[in-house]
């Protein structure tokens, strides 16, 4: 299928990739970019999408262009809520929360869910699926800076990292939480796995803290509690179908105004470099998003 690109999502993913970091190591020289939204230019006929829709699209990498050539089943119409730049977040990160949250941690309606890094594009898209599910969340961010971003999102409670985090969630639910999101990683891991409840589930998405925690499993038995990896692009290797279920509930989630991508920057494709560079260095809020050639991103649609 091909695509004419007109956003494009810049990700933790394409950091660790261009630092040759990532589990998986493209072979140089590659393009970076593993999401993105546009326009449909040709598609198979057993595509969800045809020439001339609005779509969402995840790609192993290559996106920072402006033409994709994208596996159909990973293809998906875009809701006519979301504007282009939303799109360009919803093709992975969504995907990728949604896939941890129902399928990996079952979480159920009336569950409490802890989200860190809750200011960042994965952290603020786990604040809305959690919530369009019915979920209370209670959100992590790296500085008071931040807060704004998650509470924008949706989140029921907020605290900055650097305000005794663990002290002011245990005081707010004294019996623990149902899940952690965590795409943070590091300092964050242990305190997390104290602060869940009984039959917990902790989600293990990322290391954007850098470090890769260890822990002693006798934790996880005394506790009855779950640590559970959430690697959505592996698992779609395996079974793609996955991807087609999430993309009707996210659909859902939109119409109903629950799912609505936080966009915290804007950078040109000529400027890819700077816009990897403050996900690097953790300057980024929301999702920050390429823009390409093809015309304006303002189509009336989005939110």
């Amino acid at each position: 299928m091909v695509i004419d690109v007109k956003a494009i999502g810049v990700s933790f993913v394409d950091v660790l990739m261009t630092r040759g970091l990532y589990q998986v190591r493209p072979e140089l020289p590659f393009v970076p970019g593993v999401e993105i939204a546009g326009i449909v230019r040709s598609a198979p006929e057993s595509a969800l999408v045809r020439a001339g829709d609005r779509c969402a699209a995840h790609v192993p990498q290559g996106g920072f262009a402006e033409t994709v050539v994208a596996d159909p089943s990973l293809v998906f119409p875009l809701p006519d809520e979301l504007s282009f730049e939303q799109g360009a977040a919803y093709a992975m990160n969504y995907q990728t929360v949604h896939f941890g949250l129902v399928r990996r941690g079952r979480l159920k309606a009336g569950e409490h869910v802890l989200v860190h890094g809750a200011g960042g594009g994965v952290g603020t898209a786990a604040i809305q699926v959690a919530k369009g599910l019915g979920a209370v969340v209670t959100a992590v961010v790296d500085s008071q800076a931040t807060m704004s971003v998650a509470e924008s999102a949706g989140a029921d409670r907020v605290v900055a990292a650097d305000d005794d985090w663990c002290g002011a969630v245990r005081s707010w639910y004294p019996r623990g939480v149902d899940i952690t999101v965590d795409p943070v990683g590091g300092d964050y891991f242990l305190d997390s796995i104290r602060l869940l409840r009984r039959e917990g589930r902790h989600l293990v998405i990322g290391f954007a803290a850098g470090g890769i925690p260890e822990i002693a499993v006798n934790r996880l038995l005394l506790k009855n509690i779950d640590l559970i990896g959430v690697y959505w692009g592996g698992f779609i290797a395996e079974d793609v179908s996955v991807a087609a279920e999430s993309a009707l509930a996210l659909a859902d989630l939109a119409k109903r105004g629950q799912v609505r991508p936080v966009v915290g920057g804007t950078y040109p494709l000529s400027e890819a470099a700077k816009a990897l560079l403050s996900i690097e260095e953790r300057t980024a809020h929301g999702k920050i998003v390429l823009t390409t050639g093809h015309g304006g991103l303002d189509d009336g649609r989005g939110a």
